[in-house]
């Protein structure tokens, strides 16, 4: 294939991958006790490799609802952190369809020549 092409599909895949993890880690803010997901993304021969790992920081305490005393913890989630993770993501994602996007159009006008 390709290594413009193959990049950027590596790439789209990561990129969606990472948008995967930040979403389920959104969809568990209000869990107790979860521990937010992080995607690493790295460059790699060809392309792009995911590298998933769980932050074990402790979240914020909560007080007992059974009256025993016993402590609870609130998810280690910041959302606004995932906000802004999840925006440059997306960034980074239309990027890489703009460069699948322009490999078409190079690999067609060429095709074109040479009809």
């Amino acid at each position: 294939m390709i290594p413009a092409l193959d990049a950027a599909l590596s790439a789209l895949l990561a990129f969606g991958k990472k948008m995967d993890v930040s979403a389920n880690n959104v969809a568990n803010v209000n869990t107790e006790g979860f521990k937010k997901s992080r995607a690493l993304l790295e460059d790699a021969e060809p392309g792009v490799v995911v590298t998933l790992s769980r932050v074990n920081t402790p979240g914020s305490p909560l007080p007992s609802q059974d009256g025993t005393g016993k402590m609870r913890e609130s998810s280690n989630v910041d959302l606004a952190e995932e906000i802004v993770d999840q925006h440059t993501t997306k960034a980074a994602f239309q990027a890489s369809v703009a460069t699948v996007k322009a490999e078409k159009e190079m690999l067609g006008s060429l095709f074109d020549a040479l009809a």
